[in-house]
């Protein structure tokens, strides 16, 4: 667990990051290095695995801390709308613009702006923030004036930007700008013992905002929620206590108080939590076992292919066959 930044389950309180599995510490450790420099920092991962939590503990541990933090969605506005909030813009300059604005830059003047969905910014867009980057100035929209602004950017994406940069749709210069630093967070089907711990945390928090006693999650409910693959991460998993909570009339969280999506998802064909054969779900045929297991080799190996199909004993183009046949692809 790493005191470091912002209170995940949304509203004021102790700032934590929450989590011991060995590569979240090496995220932690990361944190620390980087978060004095004033360099730009890139933050991967999927949607729900805590980017902006991260950035705002990069802000909190630097000489920023005292200095405004403001976050933007660059994924939420249409372009035009997206250029007045960064770089503000002058009054008449577009209809409805009946006075002069301050931009995010003008207003994180001295402190940090975080870009999150910064892979969505149009190519204009990119263009303009290249500008801020390199030259450390603004102008507004309309506007016939340079103005100074001392910002750090910590920007987030859960698209693969090198693949986009391919592609013609990020820009190779904006993306070694933004990517001084790379913090790349794993997703929470792979964190394994973080799952009850974070699961812990936001019960701790939810109980004493609803005054409940409740102590913990009983065995079964501990067994589907380590046994779930988490496809919306943490931001899920706290959406999944939070409501369980609610629910719960006893001081243990059971499975039935758990959403029936996450109590009917298939378990993983090799697990045995009694330590003897594994668990199989009833009346399943072998082509489905042979999908469900071929599923969840990919799902170890983050999707590799070559590796999967080494695991597996089969050639890689019998890999990609079966994948195709069975929809993995």
């Amino acid at each position: 667990m790493l005191t470091a930044g912002w209170a995940p389950g949304g509203g004021a309180g102790s700032p934590v990051i929450v989590g011991s599995n060995p590569r979240m510490q090496r995220i932690y450790n990361l944190i620390a290095r980087i978060a004095p420099t004033d360099s730009s920092v890139l933050i991967a991962g999927e949607s729900g695995t805590g980017k902006e939590l991260v950035a705002r503990s990069i802000h909190l541990q630097s000489r920023r801390a005292d200095q405004p933090f403001l976050a933007i969605n660059c994924g939420a506005l249409p372009e035009n709308l997206l250029e007045s909030e960064l770089f503000g813009h002058v009054r008449g300059s577009f209809t409805g613009a009946f006075t002069d604005k301050k931009g995010l830059f003008e207003q994180a003047d001295h402190g940090t702006l975080f870009l999150d969905e910064v892979g969505e910014l149009a190519p204009q867009s990119q263009v303009k923030l290249l500008r801020v980057l390199q030259e450390n100035e603004i102008r507004r929209v309309g506007g016939n004036t340079n103005l100074k602004v001392d910002v750090r950017i910590l920007a987030a994406t859960n698209r693969d930007l090198r693949l986009a940069m391919q592609n013609g749709q990020f820009r190779e210069d904006l993306y070694y700008r933004l990517n001084v630093f790379q913090i790349d967070l794993p997703p929470l089907r792979e964190r394994g013992e973080d799952v009850l711990l974070l699961a812990h945390y936001f019960l701790d928090i939810y109980a004493r905002r609803l005054g409940k006693s409740i102590r913990g999650f009983d065995s079964d409910a501990s067994y589907q929620l380590t046994h779930y693959p988490w496809p919306g991460n943490v931001r899920e998993l706290e959406n999944v206590v939070q409501r369980a909570t609610a629910l719960a009339e006893r001081d243990v969280i059971r499975a039935a108080d758990l959403p029936r999506h996450l109590r009917e998802a298939r378990m993983p064909l090799l697990d045995a939590p009694t330590g003897g054969l594994p668990v199989l779900p009833e009346g399943l045929r072998l082509d489905e076992l042979e999908r469900l297991y071929m599923e969840q080799t990919l799902g170890r190996n983050a999707g590799n292919v070559s590796r999967s199909a080494r695991q597996l004993g089969i050639s890689r183009s019998t890999m990609w066959r079966k994948m195709k046949q069975y929809g993995l692809g």
